[in-house]
């Protein structure tokens, strides 16, 4: 039940979100946030490589995760949230991940393959300029850039720091 609420308070953020959508080049860029949902420790060592990448490109970066039940959060770097900041009306109510939704990220990298729907949420009220993800079917609200890919995790990740430090 609270998944289907979520699920209609994520068309609606998808609909009323009047926030600005414009391509940065990525010299320009300073804040780039990535959220992702955790699965297991070369994730993890996956995403703490691409932040490396980004601070060595002089950028500030922020990450969020999901953190499913029954995962372990390694070295509990980053912030997170679970199902468990969802409440009955599909409402999320974590600090974290409600403040990380408001940040004007010049990019916002999702890193998952497949589509999480506490996640969409999250990209759906994100006040990010341009959101960066991998293309699925009936991706194209959530992101300004898509990324089609059928490689590994590591494949879509290389494709979108490629991709998107060629902005210009």
């Amino acid at each position: 039940m609270k998944l289907n609420f979520l699920k209609m308070r994520t068309r609606m953020l998808l609909k009323n979100n009047k926030a600005e959508r414009t391509n940065v080049t990525y010299k320009k860029a300073e804040k780039i946030g990535i959220i992702f949902s955790v699965e297991d420790k070369l994730k993890h060592e996956i995403v703490k490589e691409l932040v490396r990448k980004f601070e060595t490109d002089g950028k500030h970066v922020e990450v969020l995760e999901f953190l499913p039940n029954n995962k372990d959060n390694y070295e509990f770097k980053f912030n997170f949230f679970s199902e468990k900041d969802l409440s009955f009306w599909g409402n999320i109510t974590s600090p974290d991940a409600v403040s990380f939704s408001e940040m004007k990220f010049d990019f916002l990298f999702y890193l998952d393959i497949a589509p999480n729907p506490l996640v969409l949420n999250i990209l759906a009220r994100s006040h990010a300029r341009c959101r960066v993800g991998r293309a699925w079917e009936d991706s194209h609200p959530y992101f300004e850039l898509m990324i089609e890919s059928i490689n590994s995790l590591k494949g879509l990740i290389d494709d979108m720091y490629k991709y998107t430090t060629q902005l210009k």
